[in-house]
């Protein structure tokens, strides 16, 4: 399948997890993509967990696609704009950017996940709106002297479930509503120049911190209810290939809809609906 064979990608914090997955997905498409993240071969990784960028960029290839490795930390803006210089430089253009960096927690911490707020640490709110929403915020802003430069382009923020339903930790909740309000704002700003901006919600990934999570305490029942990183990869790429994806410009989407409406399936071949948490009464 190489129905992304001319276009130009970039995936942040795509050393593992969604991120790796989106890249993977749009190498089987026939992309180029450049895999950004922090975790680089031959030296220590984000919490020690397994992958790097290089290994990503390896399997996009492998894949079909051109995997392009570029160590970038999305909070650094020096950094951020050394990228998209390069990208002007070898490509000319941007497609496709996707948001996928995040901060916050480590995996052995993420038992206490839904404490309450007040017992948080504060580092917990700094990781993710440092190595999140501003994250994402800055990247976009750096990478629009590329993109202005065509006529139309695809930004797609990951984010997480949200609607009418809490998310079960104050931090988590209010910095993904942030990154769902700076959709809305950024499809507003740029609906003139014809440029695409969805926030874009997986359900329940089996990451590769998800599964260090449940293995340390003995639990490996995840791999029967998540879903892999290439679900949310092939709403990507569905979205990528639609010409009408115009119209969606602002929303929060769903994988698990996605799915659904392009008629695609998770790695195994099952169709997994959009994850939903239970109301309280």
């Amino acid at each position: 399948m190489t129905i992304l064979k001319d276009k130009i990608a970039v995936v942040t914090g795509a050393s593992r997890g969604i991120g790796r997955g989106i890249a993977l997905a749009l190498g089987d498409a026939g992309a180029t993509v450049y895999v950004t993240g922090r975790s680089i071969k031959g030296e220590a990784t984000t919490e020690n967990l397994p992958g790097t960028i290089e290994e990503t960029a390896e399997m996009v290839t492998a894949r079909g696609g051109t995997g392009i490795p570029v160590r970038c930390d999305h909070t650094n803006n020096a950094e951020i704009a050394s990228l998209f210089e390069r990208i002007d430089r070898e490509q000319g253009k941007l497609d496709v950017l996707v948001n996928s960096a995040w901060g916050g927690y480590a995996y052995h911490e993420m038992q206490s996940f839904t404490v309450p707020f007040w017992e948080q640490p504060l580092r917990h709110w700094d990781g993710m709106f440092t190595a999140g929403v501003r994250a994402t915020l800055e990247t976009t802003r750096l990478a629009m002297p590329t993109l202005l430069t065509q006529t139309s382009g695809l930004i797609i923020n990951i984010t997480a479930w949200l609607e009418e339903t809490y998310l079960k930790n104050l931090f988590y909740d209010t910095a993904k509503a942030a990154i769902n309000r700076m959709t809305f704002g950024m499809a507003q700003e740029l609906k003139a120049h014809n440029i695409t901006v969805v926030a874009l919600s997986p359900g329940f990934v089996r990451t590769e911190r998800v599964a260090a999570a449940f293995e340390a305490i003995g639990n490996k029942a995840y791999v029967h209810f998540t879903e892999s990183p290439e679900y949310t990869g092939r709403a990507v790429v569905a979205l990528a290939a639609d010409p009408e994806v115009t119209s969606k410009s602002g929303a929060l989407l769903y994988v698990g809809d996605l799915a659904a409406v392009y008629h695609f399936t998770d790695i195994d071949g099952r169709y997994i609906p959009r994850f939903t948490i239970p109301k309280e009464e």
